[in-house]
């Protein structure tokens, strides 16, 4: 299985784009794509959508793999990533992205800044959750995109770029996310 999925995965890659690496000029941005469905590379297979995590057009997010899975109306997934959030947080529920900005900040962490915020629930203590790029403290990136995957947020959804801007306009307010451990 996991052989035929590595030919399915790498003849796409090949007939599906002519340019599997976009990178921005000046920018250390380098995601690998494959087709719309993940900006992992071509050779990770990505973990099958968590067991009842809802239908229909949502956001999935796992905690304990700090994965995300996009899924269309028609049930197929078109994005997944790696995240770092925190481990329990938010807790097992359906909730719905309530709120956008294209630029936001940390009123917890003096000089902290994100960009492509999308939230859907609110925290043990009171703040928002989102989802959003790799955030800036004075300027300085707080993680590398190699270390998502890892617990390293304080709440929210951290993620690359792409992957954040790419939430930011495809989820619509009442966008359901669904999390689960």
């Amino acid at each position: 299985m996991r052989r035929m999925f590595a030919a399915l995965v790498i003849a796409l890659s090949i007939v599906g784009s002519a340019s599997v690496t976009q990178a921005s000029a000046g920018s250390s941005d380098t995601t690998t794509t494959l087709a719309p469905q993940t900006t992992e590379s071509a050779l990770v297979e990505v973990p099958p959508v968590p067991a009842k995590s809802g239908a229909g057009r949502r956001i999935v997010y796992a905690n304990r793999q700090q994965r995300v899975w996009v899924i269309n109306a028609e049930n197929e997934v078109i994005r997944s990533f790696l995240v770092s959030g925190m481990l329990g947080q938010p807790g097992k529920g359906t909730f719905a992205v309530f709120s956008k900005s294209p630029a936001s900040y940390s009123p917890e962490f003096a000089g902290v800044t994100f960009r492509y915020m999308t939230r859907f629930a609110i925290g043990r203590n009171g703040g928002n959750i989102g989802f959003h790029e790799i955030p800036t403290r004075n300027g300085k990136i707080m993680q590398t995109v190699d270390e998502l995957g890892t617990f390293k947020g304080s709440g929210c959804l951290r993620s690359s770029t792409q992957d954040a801007r790419f939430i930011y306009q495809w989820a619509t307010l009442g966008t359901k996310v669904i999390v689960v451990p």
